[in-house]
């Protein structure tokens, strides 16, 4: 089985719609996706009318949080949508992406880049407004060459010239909400130095010791050496290890299935699941 775990859709920030992103994982290869777009859940529906046959759906969300001033992604799996704690919450964080956004390109407009609202949100169109949006934006300014190259401290990274905060969930909170929704938590991508500062590994063991269930090992931001340390370090925790591609579609050079998850892993987290369960497909249909 080819399993990946962490794809994004243009209910977030990912250039695919969900019908696109489920048809685009079958012919890659994939046997299961997860669907993992930034605090919503708002395509469920579409990928899972489109699902083909032989593609099984992990419904999921990837929840922005921080801790001690550092952001960091949970990896949400197989949750009830409905739970009301946990929905109010992403709400929560939604509603404050828009004002967030927005005086991010107020900071851009200072530094002397002409970007504006309007070319974002029409980047964004439906979707959850994130960065990735305003960093596709510098890109069609010639400002930088690759949406990559916007997250540095010059632009969009954490505490960068243009950065600007929005709620965040505490990731002990997290943890709770998603367990008492019925799902599974992993930590996404803990070590991705290259995307700015990360939390301690020492809060990694408080974590698990709060309950978190796995952490994210192979990706696209950990060189050779880092997932062998976190390796280790899920082994010493007890955690699971998850392997997945963060695809966004066009927005990223990352492929579906470039890293893929152990079907013994992927067992486990849909054991442990209780508020929701893989979908498989069943043909889907044309969208």
């Amino acid at each position: 089985m080819r399993i990946d775990l962490h794809t994004h859709s243009t209910a977030s920030d990912g250039t695919d719609t969900p019908a696109e992103l489920v048809r685009n994982a079958a012919a890659a290869g994939l046997d299961v996706i997860a669907l993992t777009d930034h605090d919503t859940v708002g395509g469920y529906a579409e990928a899972i009318a489109a699902l083909p046959a032989g593609l099984t759906l992990v419904t999921g969300a990837e929840l922005s949080c921080r801790l001690d001033g550092v952001s960091m992604h949970m990896l949400a799996y197989l949750f009830d949508p409905e739970e009301s704690e946990l929905a109010r919450e992403r709400e929560l964080v939604r509603d404050d992406r828009t004002p967030r956004a927005r005086t991010m390109v107020g900071k851009l407009q200072a530094l002397g880049v002409d970007v504006t609202w309007e070319q974002v949100a029409r980047i964004a169109g439906d979707g959850s407004v994130g960065r990735p949006h305003i960093a596709t934006a510098l890109v069609e300014l010639g400002v930088v060459p690759t949406v990559s190259d916007a997250f540095t401290p010059d632009w969009l990274a954490d505490g960068g010239r243009a950065y600007a905060e929005k709620h965040e969930l505490d990731p002990f909170d997290a943890i709770r909400l998603v367990k008492a929704a019925g799902g599974v938590t992993v930590f996404a991508h803990p070590l991705a130095v290259k995307r700015g500062e990360c939390v301690p590994e020492a809060a990694i063991a408080e974590l698990a010791a709060a309950g978190l269930d796995g952490i994210e090992v192979d990706h696209m931001d950990h060189d050779t050496d880092t997932r062998a340390r976190l390796r280790g370090m899920a082994a010493d925790l007890g955690l699971l290890t998850t392997g997945s591609s963060d695809y966004h579609g066009s927005r990223k050079t990352c492929r579906l299935g470039e890293y893929t998850t152990d079907p013994e892993i992927y067992g486990e987290i849909t054991r442990r699941a209780t508020g929701a369960f893989p979908v498989p497909g069943a043909g889907g249909r044309e969208r």
